[in-house]
């Protein structure tokens, strides 16, 4: 593990380019944390989040046959709930079991509080957080008006205590998806998630960028999680969520959940501490552990 150390202060010394041959950082390694009882591990966690739906406008809608392909495959959360209005802090939610007491959308902050990234590293396991129109690995602008990247989807962005270079565009998200972080967010842009876009523009993104990862992941231990950050109020924040991936058991799950208890299932899978509001919620029994 000597070479693994020495690379490290190496880092700042390379050039953003040089930077996207590491697709997620690593902290110092430490004892092997295990998943929870009952929990099994999975090598590679990737969560899609989209934008201001209910369930009942994704779930049968002819314009998300890719959604709803993945709905029938994996195990679908047909009572899941989102936390609260609007945007930011539901991501906040769900990457740090709170919304660190932000109560809008204004899209600076910055934290040094506890979140799962944080966690990952101090455990040894890795993260990165790839953004599609992110300008460059580490920005940390409010918006990007051509790409349509905003950084109110991009909760790592606000922690101190995640290093800049997990920051980093969707083009840096590796072909070769054995080299992906232990866990991995990816959020499209304004267009793709149904933000400013439509449900089939949507659906046909993730069609596109994430087909090939469900493909691999069946055969290689790994999962996908699609979710959205809240609906659009028609539906009393229910939105779409499902786990796909070859350690689950198919169907839809009609026990009430949110943002939090997909926060524990996650850590609970890498024996991680429980943050925030996850400490009082529930692992997601949706595991096929014949």
């Amino acid at each position: 593990m000597r070479k693994k150390k020495l690379l490290v202060p190496l880092l700042v010394l390379l050039s953003p380019l040089a930077l996207s041959s590491f697709p997620s950082w690593s902290g110092p390694e430490t004892a092997e944390a295990k998943p929870a009882s009952g929990t099994p591990k999975v090598d590679h966690i990737v969560i899609v989040v989209e934008e201001n739906h209910s369930l009942r406008e994704i779930s049968g809608n002819k314009s998300a046959p890719y959604m709803n392909q993945l709905m029938k495959q994996g195990a679908n959360l047909v009572n899941h709930y989102a936390i609260e209005h609007p945007s930011l802090p539901n991501y906040l939610d769900l990457f740090s079991g709170s919304n660190q007491g932000v109560k809008n959308d204004k899209p600076i902050h910055s934290f040094n509080t506890d979140n799962l990234a944080a966690e990952l590293i101090k455990h040894g396991f890795t993260f990165g957080g790839y953004s599609e129109g992110l300008p460059k690995i580490g920005f940390t602008g409010a918006y990007d008006l051509k790409t349509k990247y905003a950084r109110k989807h991009n909760p790592w962005a606000d922690f101190t205590n995640v290093p800049q270079s997990a920051n980093m565009p969707l083009t840096s998200f590796p072909k070769d998806y054995s080299k992906l972080p232990t866990v991995s967010f990816v959020i499209p842009n304004m267009d793709h998630d149904i933000h400013d876009g439509t449900i089939k523009e949507a659906d046909d993104w993730l069609k596109q960028h994430m087909s090939g990862y469900v493909e691999w992941a069946k055969k290689h231990n790994s999962l996908l999680i699609l979710t959205w950050d809240e609906d659009d109020r028609s539906q009393k924040n229910k939105i779409p969520t499902v786990f796909v991936g070859p350690m689950v058991q198919q169907g839809d799950y009609k026990q009430k959940s949110n943002h939090f208890d997909v926060l524990r299932t996650i850590e609970d899978s890498y024996g991680l501490n429980p943050l925030g509001q996850a400490k009082q919620a529930r692992s997601l029994p949706i595991w096929n552990l014949r």
